[in-house]
C-alpha cells in the first residue's frame, strides 16, 4: 500500500513537471517574436539610413 502511494506521487511530480516545461515554450515563443521584432526594426532604420544618404 505504501509503494502504491509513492509510485502515484511519483507519477504525479513527473506530470506536473512536464507540463511545467510545456508552459515555458510560450515564452521562448515571445523571446522569438520579440526577436523579430528588433531585426524588422533594424530593416526599416537601414532604409531610412539608405534613403537619407541618396
Amino acid at each position: 500500500m505504501r509503494k502504491l502511494f509513492l509510485s502515484l506521487f511519483l507519477v504525479g511530480t513527473l506530470a506536473t513537471t512536464f507540463t511545467s516545461c510545456r508552459e515555458e515554450k510560450s515564452t521562448g515563443d515571445k523571446v522569438e517574436d520579440a526577436a523579430e521584432d528588433v531585426g524588422d526594426s533594424m530593416e526599416d532604420a537601414a532604409d531610412d539610413v539608405e534613403d537619407a544618404v541618396d
